[in-house]
């Protein structure tokens, strides 16, 4: 059962991503594009990457890539680094550390193997390929964060951005690999974050999401802030923790404080938290900060306290709901997402229809929903036994998405009627006849492309572009998405200063 677990893993990666070496090794420039297609072939991939990078300059020079059988992307996403000069292969990331050797030393698919902590090792490690050598380097550091390297990530129209303020995890969840793939939490120095985020409010960016495998357990301890101590972590009432209780420092809620401060205009999100990280220090900053998104992903990964025990959450549905109740005391209104894994480990029938009944209970606008996949290296792998059978596991899931739609379509079509404020993202994916972008709470809105108002007392129309506030009066409303018409160009700053009569009464656009 675990060696199949494995071979799926293992399959699921064994495109062994194509890489060059750097422009210091050989001269050759290259860029980055993301595949998230279900199945295409190699062949259709080149065709398709080269269509898009003719109508977007800023990407050039891709090579071929692998010439070998074709592999399915899987909605995972693949990293190609293109040149004229194909000369390396390379996996770089998490799953470089799990599958070394099945990469390097079996299929001797890969030249260069490189873990999420050894990017500064890189020159060397492509020094030893342009040798003739395979050369690998998976260790986990306790200190690297790459502070100084500023890794930003911006979506093509370039109004949104992501930060990146941690990395690993300590909570040892018993279904997770990411303590053992990222290695322990270690937090940037808030100074570093301060300064990138102030960079790209420079640049115009109009949106930028902290990141992190557990956002918001952040403690910046470095030498400059042991000054700023504010004694033990605080945790949501009724949770727990594997670890000891942290100390010293500046946490989530300094860092989100002096971020949001820098740019009143700048939407603030961050993923992905734990709820157990959620005091009300965080709570009452997030209500009184305007660009701070009314937001929370809030994982339950299950409804049953049973399960919960089995997978180390460190909570109980009780205290799962008590936190819910509490966010929505302190934040009105405010959207919620979550994550749910189907199909764990000792999962009863009873187990899984109270998942379904903390759905109903909650009612999230969004959700990420899994039947359960056990990974190498888990406290569950070493501990406990797979034995949810397979169309159980699927059947489950399919019950579970069919709840999360019926409530999340409750929850969206509450928006009806309202005006929201939206940052364009572009043209809908269906037509270019429609723009998109999404409200506050994260949930996608859909609006006929026209010509607006920048002030009701102003007769002038301007175009809306990628990186506009808009609002948007909502008309309808699914599970996925809201659909309304653009009223007016907007602001964080000025959405309050406008009659909302005055607007509502504007002449409609017909959808």
């Amino acid at each position: 059962m675990n060696r199949s677990s494995s071979s799926s893993s293992f399959r699921l990666f064994r495109f062994a991503l194509r890489t060059c070496l750097s422009r210091r090794l050989y001269g050759d420039t290259y860029h980055r594009y993301y595949c998230s297609e279900s199945s295409t072939t190699s062949q259709s991939r080149v065709v398709q990457l080269k269509s898009k990078l003719a109508s977007g300059p800023s990407f050039q020079d891709f090579i071929k890539i692998s010439d070998k059988s074709h592999y399915a992307c899987n909605k995972e996403y693949e990293e190609y680094y293109i040149t004229e000069d194909e000369t390396a292969h390379s996996l770089k990331g998490c799953m470089a550390e799990g599958l070394k050797f099945e990469l390097l030393e079996r299929e001797k698919l890969v030249d260069v193997l490189a873990g999420p902590d050894s990017y500064r090792d890189l020159p060397r490690l492509l020094s030893l390929a342009h040798g003739g050598q395979r050369a690998s380097n998976v260790l986990l550091s306790l200190e690297e964060t790459y502070a100084d390297v500023m890794p930003v990530h911006r979506t093509l129209e370039g109004h949104s951005a992501f930060v990146s303020i941690m990395r690993g995890c300590d909570n040892m969840c018993s279904y997770c690999i990411v303590p053992f793939t990222r290695g322990r939490e270690r937090s940037r120095p808030a100074s570093s974050i301060v300064e990138e985020v102030r960079m790209l409010s420079d640049q115009g960016v109009k949106e930028v999401t902290l990141l992190g495998q557990n956002v918001n357990s952040y403690r910046d301890r470095s030498e400059e802030q042991l000054i700023c101590s504010k004694g033990n972590t605080q945790l949501s009432r009724g949770f727990k923790t594997v670890y000891r209780t942290k100390q010293g420092g500046l946490n989530f809620a300094d860092l989100l404080d002096r971020v949001s401060l820098i740019d009143p205009n700048m939407r603030i999100r961050f993923t992905s938290p734990h709820p157990k990280d959620f005091p009300d220090e965080v709570l009452h900053l997030i209500q009184e900060r305007r660009n701070i998104c009314k937001q929370i992903h809030l994982p339950a990964q299950s409804g049953s306290s049973q399960v919960l025990h089995a997978m180390r959450r460190g909570y109980t549905r009780e205290a799962y709901l008590e936190l819910v109740e509490n966010i929505r005391k302190i934040i009105p209104g405010v959207c919620l997402s979550s994550d749910f894994i189907t199909g764990f480990c000792g999962e009863t029938e009873d187990d899984h229809q109270q998942t379904l009944s903390l759905l109903r209970e909650v009612g999230y606008n969004m959700g990420f929903l899994f039947a359960y996949s056990m990974r190498k290296k888990t406290h569950a792998y070493h501990r406990l036994q797979d034995d949810v059978p397979v169309p159980v596991k699927q059947r489950r899931l399919e019950e579970l998405i069919s709840v999360f739609r019926e409530e999340a379509t409750k929850v969206n079509m509450a928006f009806i009627g309202s005006a929201q404020l939206v940052l364009v993202e572009g043209e809908s994916k269906r037509t270019s006849e429609e723009l998109c972008g999404r409200n506050d709470g994260n949930v996608k809105v859909i609006f006929p492309k026209t010509d607006l108002r920048v002030q009701p007392e102003k007769l002038q129309l301007v175009p809306i572009k990628p990186g506009d506030y808009l609002l948007v009066k909502i008309t309808s409303a699914n599970s996925q998405s809201l659909r309304g018409h653009a009223l007016i160009h907007s602001s964080l700053n000025d959405r309050k200063s406008w009659s909302s009569k005055h607007l509502m009464s504007e002449p409609t656009i017909s959808c």
